[in-house]
């Protein structure tokens, strides 16, 4: 008997339909269901998607639906909300958000619904609380995407400087998926060879890895001048942590997880390295960090405590 992997997609906009898309090219899910307030554009979100199954890895069923359809799925991802206005400040998109994250979550819930949740809309870690806290699941089967696109960034172009595969580049964006991010370069190696040393032996800068970290930081905004909106890198990032939970893989992912303690915090979701597999979050890896990493951490994780709290907080609690 075939093993059923459901995964349904609340919001189909440009990432959610980036995730289908790529999820259909690479396979290893045989149903999808897509879901939207706007109904005729999940259907025809779905024929389209359908219509590429000749030319697909693996037979995959593909339809619109409704809540009801989470009942059974393995996942529910939500990409789903509103894209920051001109002129809208973080604030004022993460409480419009916050209602929205909060509808969808409790329908969800009400399916039925015992599976994982993973969450993309932004701001990320402020959404995947609301998730948290909505839904009443464990926090490990509550996991925002956090720094995964970040760190496949700086992946890239470390490698792209470096002149070897991002493949074999392993380092990790940490914080809050946003302006307040940071690189514990202590951490960072190509192979098995710390980056710092690499960067000494071959005589590069080590001024090149801050310009690196700032390219990463402004990658998003660079895009969205040129282009109106980001989707394919988070699209392939979020297929890529469905298939660590579906395959049970015990992989290693900066996701954004609930913090009870570790890194000196509690009380909030942000972007650190744990372990993925078929029941979420198996274990948050803690780095030893260095001084002024930790402060940048501190400073993350202080600057979303006070956004949960002043904003966050009295939308989840409000009936």
């Amino acid at each position: 008997m075939i093993e059923r992997r459901k995964i349904v997609l609340v919001g189909t906009g440009f990432v959610g339909m980036s995730m289908a898309y790529s999820l259909l090219n690479q396979g290893g899910v045989n149903e999808l269901v897509l879901i939207d307030i706007m109904k005729d554009k999940a259907e025809g979100e779905a024929m389209d998607l359908s219509h590429g199954m000749p030319f697909a890895p693996s037979k995959m069923d593909i339809k619109s639906g409704d809540y009801d359809e989470c009942k059974d799925a393995n996942i529910v991802v939500i990409t789903a909300g509103l894209n920051q206005k001109p002129n809208q400040t973080r604030l004022e998109l993460a409480e419009a958000n916050a209602k929205i994250i909060k509808d969808i979550t409790k329908q969800v819930v009400e399916s039925g619904f015992k599976g994982i949740f993973v969450v993309a809309s932004n701001p990320v870690d402020l959404m995947t609380y609301v998730v948290y806290k909505t839904s009443g699941f464990p926090s490990s089967k509550v996991i925002g995407s956090g720094t995964v696109l970040d760190t496949a960034r700086l992946r890239y172009l470390i490698g792209d400087y470096l002149d070897v595969s991002s493949k074999n580049v392993h380092a990790y964006i940490m914080g809050e998926h946003g302006d307040s991010s940071f690189v514990p370069w202590s951490h960072c190696y190509v192979g098995c060879k710390k980056l710092i040393d690499v960067m000494k032996e071959n005589k590069k800068p080590m001024e090149d890895l801050d310009k690196i970290y700032t390219n990463v930081q402004q990658a998003a905004y660079e895009i969205i001048n040129k282009k109106k909106a980001t989707y394919y890198g988070i699209g392939i990032a979020l297929t890529r942590l469905i298939k660590a939970i579906l395959g049970d893989e015990n992989s290693i992912m900066p996701v954004s997880t609930y913090l009870s303690g570790q890194y000196g915090h509690e009380g909030m979701f942000i972007g650190v390295p744990a372990i993925i597999n078929r029941k979420g979050v198996k274990e948050i890896l803690e780095l030893k960090l260095e001084d002024k990493d930790q402060k940048e951490f501190d400073n993350s994780c202080n600057l979303l405590n006070k956004m949960i709290k002043d904003s966050i907080n009295p939308i989840i609690e409000k009936d």
